[in-house]
């Protein structure tokens, strides 16, 4: 019979005849008390309840009015709104009209990410450091360059460059190329940070020159990732694309605000409608794209 002892202040150890025989001990650790949620030394905790105190801050200081925004008026509007919006504009040369402006949308954004993918390529290079004999000299200062580009959002972007490019799809179009470089840049340095080194460390070892080593080891391995990156980069510049005309950068954007702005609302609902279908469809365009990629 092997009976279970344990010394004050130590775990359990079962012995007996059998274990003694055998030259050994089984050792179970004793049952003890749950850790405490707060600790005074956790770091984690700290920071946790600074975010809460952040967020009931943030909570406390906006004056956030919802009794109004919950009272029978403003109920009674918003449902007017709703039904109203649900009138939509089927007038033929008005669908007319959001068709060409759907195309312009769709070709702002294609034309917009495919700048970016090519710059964000360009750049991630001199930004990443490939392996631990990498000098990358010029990676923290095309970093910051990253940071900057994308720190300023589309909106922004569009509204800086309006000045030289004027009204239309110019400057929507290199808004969101300007934006989109600094995310992709960021995105595509990292899969070259992150990706095994192992087919590029054999290649370095036989003296493969440097650029070999990127076109035949980094850059295929990279290239899945890199495609699924600017894919959805894609269905984040159609949302975009669609708000940037809202400062006259053409489009759908341009058309939504021209039509709230007169308070058109069957108007206005057939233009949110064609930017629903316009996002559905890219968005089930990328998936099928990526499903195909990673087969």
């Amino acid at each position: 019979m092997i009976k279970p002892t344990r010394e004050p202040g130590l775990p359990e150890r079962v012995s007996g005849p059998t274990c003694e025989s055998a030259g050994q001990t089984i050792t179970r650790p004793a049952l003890g008390r749950p850790p405490p949620i707060w600790n005074l030394h956790c770091t984690a905790c700290w920071l946790t309840l600074g975010l809460v105190i952040l967020v009931l801050s943030s909570f406390a200081s906006l004056d956030l009015q919802w009794r109004k925004f919950l009272s029978g008026d403003a109920l009674a509007s918003m449902g007017r709104f709703i039904q109203e919006l649900t009138q939509p504009q089927a007038d033929l040369a008005f669908l007319r009209k959001i068709f060409w402006a759907s195309l312009e949308t769709l070709a702002m954004s294609a034309v917009g990410t495919a700048l970016a993918a090519l710059a964000g390529l360009a750049l991630a290079l001199p930004a990443a450091k490939t392996h631990p004999d990498d000098p990358a000299r010029w990676r923290d200062l095309t970093r910051l360059l990253l940071n900057a580009l994308r720190s300023v959002p589309e909106l922004v972007w569009a509204a800086l460059l309006l000045i030289s490019a004027g009204l239309g799809p110019l400057a929507g179009t290199l808004a969101l190329a300007l934006h989109t470089t600094g995310v992709l840049g960021r995105l595509f340095a990292e899969s070259f940070e992150n990706q095994p080194q192992g087919p590029a460390e054999a290649l370095r070892l036989r003296g493969v020159r440097p650029a070999q080593v990127f076109w035949y080891a980094d850059l295929p391995q990279a290239l899945p990732q890199l495609v699924s990156y600017t894919l959805y980069r894609w269905e984040n510049n159609i949302r975009a694309a669609a708000i940037l005309g809202v400062v006259g950068a053409g489009g759908l954007g341009q058309m939504l605000a021209f039509h709230m702005g007169l308070f058109q609302m069957m108007e206005t609902s057939s233009v949110l409608i064609a930017t629903m279908i316009l996002v559905a469809l890219v968005d089930g365009l990328s998936y099928l794209t990526r499903l195909g990629l990673q087969r």
